[in-house]
């Protein structure tokens, strides 16, 4: 009986790191997928707000014919962003780098876009402008709450590969730090004001 016992007891001290393991590993995992869907949701933010800058351009170029070079910078700075997020990969220190610096250079050459617009008042009342205004305005917000919820995922992930005892079984698993999406520009902390 007493053999039994110290067997029930040695299974039981055993089981325990076991299932710390596993669950530690499960949570790690379900974190990472978490930060990487809440990545995959700027994604489709990012390339709905690059597929409107064409349409904003061809509504544009009608009114701002003298206005070719801004033009150009823009489908420039759209293409740049396009392959930048097309090659990011979530958490990913250089790609998320290489995604905030063609984010922030499209938002800065749609800036300029816009207030160059200001000079064309048939342009600020054109109802296709005004689609697109309202379009990319709701864009805008989209993506910044898709950013914010895809950095609260990586916060929550970095902090569990960091915290004891989780940090362990992290190291074991080559679990690796994620980087969140940040704005390296000041000026470009702000949304592009979207106004005709």
């Amino acid at each position: 009986m007493s053999t039994i016992v110290t067997l029930l007891v040695a299974l039981v001290v055993l089981a325990i790191p076991v299932i710390f393991v596993v669950g530690a590993y499960n949570g790690l995992v379900k974190l990472r997928n978490r930060y990487r869907n809440a990545f995959a949701q700027i994604d489709v933010q990012l390339k709905r707000r690059y597929d409107l800058v064409p349409n904003l351009v061809e509504a544009v170029r009608a009114f701002m014919q003298h206005e070719r070079e801004t033009l150009e910078a823009v489908i420039q700075a759209r293409n740049a962003a396009a392959s930048a997020r097309e090659s990011a990969v979530a958490g990913d220190a250089e790609s998320m780098k290489r995604l905030a610096s063609a984010d922030s250079g499209l938002g800065g050459v749609l800036g300029r876009l816009f207030a160059v617009s200001e000079a064309y008042p048939e342009l600020r009342s054109n109802q296709n402008m005004l689609n697109l205004q309202e379009e990319l305005t709701s864009t805008e917000s989209k993506v910044s709450f898709a950013r914010q919820a895809y950095n609260d995922s990586v916060m929550a992930y970095n902090n569990k590969i960091e915290m004891f005892p989780s940090n362990l079984v992290a190291g074991i698993f080559n679990f690796a730090a994620a980087t969140p999406f940040e704005i390296t520009d000041d000026s470009q902390r702000e949304a592009v004001k979207v106004k005709f």
